[in-house]
């Protein structure tokens, strides 16, 4: 058993930094969504622009990705509390990344569309194409997530064994 390589832990931080960034972004793209205009007071600029403005779909699209920044940035920060084996950690890293990115990327799509993207077809909200695809880059994360909790849950509760026997390195 080993402790989370400090590379696999900095990776992780960026990705959530990145995630970070990309909410910025997207508040950017709320914001002149719901002016309808891009405005950046005091320069002398105005540009109109056809951005859906549903609101709740930004909040959305602008909150996931701040939480899966945390997210990920806990979880390469909160590495050196975790034993697990090489190949675990591996598991860990990837299943992060495909939970942090892919609950984070699709709601932006589904603020374009006009979708939801919570079932196939679209019911009770608006179907199509655009619905189900984003539909179907759901499921990777939803079972990433479930690898992921469990890695860690697993690697936490195996470094406090070994602090409690007094065998962590």
């Amino acid at each position: 058993m080993e402790t989370m390589p400090n590379r696999l832990r900095a990776l992780l931080f960026l990705n959530g930094v990145g995630l970070i960034a990309l909410s910025i972004v997207i508040g950017w793209i709320w914001m002149f969504a719901l002016l309808h205009r891009i405005v950046l007071w005091p320069l002398p600029l105005e540009i109109a622009v056809s951005i859906p403005d549903d609101g709740r779909a930004w909040r959305m699209a602008h909150v996931e990705a701040i939480t899966e920044g945390l997210l990920l940035m806990a979880v390469g920060l909160g590495g050196q509390f975790m034993r697990l084996t090489r190949r675990q950690f591996g598991w860990l890293f990837w299943s992060s990344l495909v939970t942090g990115w892919l609950f984070s990327v699709p709601p932006i799509f589904n603020a374009l569309f006009g979708t939801r993207g919570l079932s196939f077809g679209g019911a009770p909200f608006k179907g199509g194409a655009a619905n189900d695809v984003i539909y179907l880059f759901g499921w990777p994360p939803v079972v990433a997530v479930h690898v992921m909790v469990a890695l860690i849950l697993w690697g936490v509760w195996r470094y406090l064994r070994a602090e409690r026997s007094g065998t962590t390195s």
